[in-house]
Order: C-alpha cells, then structure tokens, then sequence
C-alpha cells in the first residue's frame, strides 16, 4: 500500500493561489494593502511633506517606519503600509517620485500604479512573517472528505488545538511545548522505526552526520516526538535557521519567503494514526524527519535560503518556477556521494516506500539543470517517476544563483544577519556601500591566510 501513497508533503509547494482562501488573518487589509519604500535625505520637515502627499490625496495609512539608509548618514528609509482600495494612490505615488529617492511600489495584488509595474510584496525584516503566517488553505478541523481523519472528532478537534498554538504565535516567542497522547506517539514511533533502519545505506552523508547530533540534543527517539523550540534552538546555534509554527499549507510565495529569513515553516500535528505510513499532507513526522536534520549543515542551510531570496519580488510565473526547484532539490532530491546515489529531499526521508524506491533501478535520473528541472510536471498521488542530481550542495547553490540572475526584477536582494533583514539593492550607492563590505571581508580572509601560511 505504501507505494501507491503520496508522501508526507507532495502538496506543499502546489501553485494555489487562484483557488486559494484566506483564513484568520490578523492583518484583513493585506490583499487592498500596499507598501511603498523610499529614501528621504534629512531635512526638517521632510517627512511631513511626505505624509502631507498621501493626506492629500485621502491615503489611509495602515503602517509607517523608518531607519537610516545604508547609502548616506544624512538619508533615512521609509517603510509605508497603505490602503489601495480607497484615495487616489496612484497619483500620490507620483507626486512622492518627486520628491523621494528609491521608490519603490510593493503589493499583495499587484497592478500597475501610476504607469508602472508594481512589484509583489514581500517581507523586508524576519517580523513580517508574521503578516502572512496565518494565510492557510485550510485550518484545524477542515478536512477534506478523503482524509483519514475527516470521520474521527477527536483527531477533528485535536488538529483544531495544533492550529490555534500556530494561529496565535508571533515572531520572538517561544514555540509553545505540546503534550503528545499515547496514540500520536504510537504513530511517530511505527514511522521512526521503519525509516532509521534505511538512513545509514539510504540517505545523504550531511544526513546521516546530522541526525546522531537530533538525537542527543532534540530528544529524537522512538518513543518521543521531539518539541519543535528544541530542535529551533538546535538549528540556530548550528546554521541561523529555524522553526516557526504554521497551521497548514501556504501559498509557495509566502512559504519560500520564509526561507529568504532561514524559517522554515512547520507542522505540529501529527497524521492519523489509522494510516501511520500516509498522510496527504506534511506533518510533524515530514518535517522533523525530512527537512530538520539537513537544515543543520551550512550548504544545504545557504542553498535553501537562496531559493528564498530568489523569490523576493520574483513574477509569479518565476516563483511557480523556483517552487518546482525545491520540489526537485529541498523535497525529493537525490544527490552522488562516493559514486552513489542518496537521498537528500525530505520527501524521501521521510517515507519509508519512496525512499527504498528513490535508489532502485524503476524511476529515471536527471542530472539537475535549473533551466530544465524547473519545467518539468510532477505526479503528486505517486511515487515521482523523474527524479533530478545534484554533484553537491555547493554545485546545486551556483546552478541555482545562475538562474535567479535571469529573474525579471529591478533589484537584488541581500539578506543581512545581524539585522536579520532583506535589504534591496537597487542604487549605485548601495552597490558602492556593498563592495565596500566585500572588500573588507577580503581583508579578512586575507589576514587569516597570511597567517596560516606564517
């Protein structure tokens, strides 16, 4: 039976957003809201002049923020959240290029405003996740008629109580700790055991490095579900990624968006006990067997980030392309090792039939070329008959970054760790301000290299 079930998250990334509905969103203004940044140089009254444009033309604020600009001491950011359904936005948004540097228009629909093409929003500081995490294609006890769990109340109202810990968590807090029943653990313990068995021959060498490290440090074992600000606390100290609790499924926009941050959005619900090798959807047994342990090691952490920054302000046909490169690397990549194939997608990692099936002679191989793997369908209710790759990591990321050099986008994006924000480059000065700190990362390396030679 197993091989004909999809696994664990064969519908995570599925391009849904003409049929997607939105639920219990904290920010209801987001699909008429739209932001607008800009550079003001510093001058008394200068921002007032600003806000006397939108007053003008009836503009109602939502949000409002500033910070220095990285490209001058004396120019400050503006981050300006507005409503698009009411006033006469376009022509204030004209008005502000006259008086701003660097405006740049940033919407959850986009249109064009003011003989321009807006941009797709999307989150500039690692907070604005917050904005959208709650933007699911279904919640809690929503289940569709052929889930194994659509006729038990009880799993009904238990996925309800894993919602609503997700629903209500903002960026900063501590992951609430969940007290798993008897059954759920009895369910994580048949998929535990069935795949640790396999990882040694199976899965990638990073994998098999990493997990010892889950099991003395996150309580990973067959008779514990490990608690999701464990294993956080774990990846950061590792890599800078970590976890963040979601409710269900989210547009691939929004969900590569977190990766651009290093969150990886994640289940805490478990499947139904009554079908523990299938579930048709992620679950907590997908996530922290599948994707954790890989987001420990420093390539696999950057390339995943990299599929994220690519997808910032990318069209959406780009995005619908980048989504289909993490179903081929980030779910169910393979990758050669010492002359073999293994298993490094975490939809294979965690089923215990794809896994067996990934490396026997039945489906057929590809090498991973972006341009390509990025057009190709994929099954989601069977065993993918078409799998990609990768050398390396390390090979997979340059692949990768060429490709998000072709993306249509009037910007380059550059994460910034200590601030834990994107910062858009889109300026001479900001390119100038850039290679100032690349030279002085040289520096460094130079330094260090004189003395290992001494």
């Amino acid at each position: 039976m197993d091989a004909l079930v999809t696994p664990a998250k064969k519908q995570k990334m599925q391009i849904e957003d003409k049929t997607r509905h939105m639920y219990r969103t904290e920010f209801p203004d987001n699909e008429g809201s739209t932001t607008i940044t800009f550079t003001l140089k510093e001058k008394v009254g200068i921002l007032a002049s600003a806000l006397n444009i939108l007053h003008s033309h009836n503009v109602n604020l939502h949000h409002i923020e500033s910070r220095p600009a990285r490209n001058s001491q004396d120019n400050f950011e503006f981050f300006i959240a507005c409503d698009n359904t009411t006033g006469g936005l376009k022509q204030a948004i004209e008005d502000l290029r006259g008086l701003a540097q660097d405006l740049t228009v940033l919407s959850r629909n986009p249109s064009k405003t003011a003989g321009n093409e807006e941009l797709p929003w999307f989150p500039r500081r690692i907070k604005d996740l917050d904005r959208f995490a709650n933007q699911i294609l279904s919640y809690g006890s929503e289940l569709d008629s052929d889930h194994p769990g659509f006729t038990d109340p009880v799993y009904r109202e238990r996925r309800k109580e894993f919602a609503d810990i997700a629903f209500h968590y903002k960026y900063g807090q501590p992951i609430p700790k969940v007290d798993y029943t008897t059954a759920e653990i009895k369910t994580w313990s048949t998929i535990f055991k069935s795949l640790v068995n396999l990882y040694p021959t199976h899965a990638c060498r990073q994998f098999n490095h990493v997990f010892p490290l889950l099991v003395d440090n996150c309580g990973f074992r067959e008779n514990n579900i490990p608690q999701l600000q464990d294993i956080s606390d774990f990846l950061k100290d590792c890599t800078g990624f970590q976890l963040r609790p979601v409710a269900g499924l989210l547009s691939s926009r929004d969900f590569l968006a977190g990766l651009a941050f290093r969150v990886f959005h994640s289940t805490q619900y478990i499947r139904h006990g009554s079908k523990p090798m299938y579930t048709p959807e992620p679950d907590v047994c997908h996530e922290l067997l599948g994707h954790v342990p890989l987001f420990a090691d420093p390539a696999f952490a950057q390339f995943s980030q990299e599929i994220g920054l690519a997808s910032l302000g990318a069209p959406d046909d780009y995005v619908k392309k980048l989504a289909t490169l993490y179903w081929f690397t980030v779910e169910f990549g393979i990758c050669r090792q010492e002359g073999k194939l293994k298993a490094y997608g975490a939809g294979l990692l965690s089923s215990f039939g794809e896994l067996e099936y990934c490396l026997s002679d039945k489906p057929e191989i590809r090498p991973f070329e972006p341009e390509k793997t990025c057009e190709q369908e994929y099954p989601i209710t069977c065993f993918q008959p078409i799998y990609f790759v990768a050398d390396s990591f390390e090979d997979a990321k340059i692949k990768l970054r060429n490709f998000a050099a072709t993306i249509p986008r009037p910007f380059a994006v550059r994460y910034n760790p200590y601030t834990q924000s994107v910062e858009v480059i889109n300026s001479k000065e900001q390119v100038i301000n850039l290679t100032k700190d690349i030279k002085g990362d040289l520096s460094l390396l130079e330094d260090a290299l004189s003395r290992v030679n001494n």
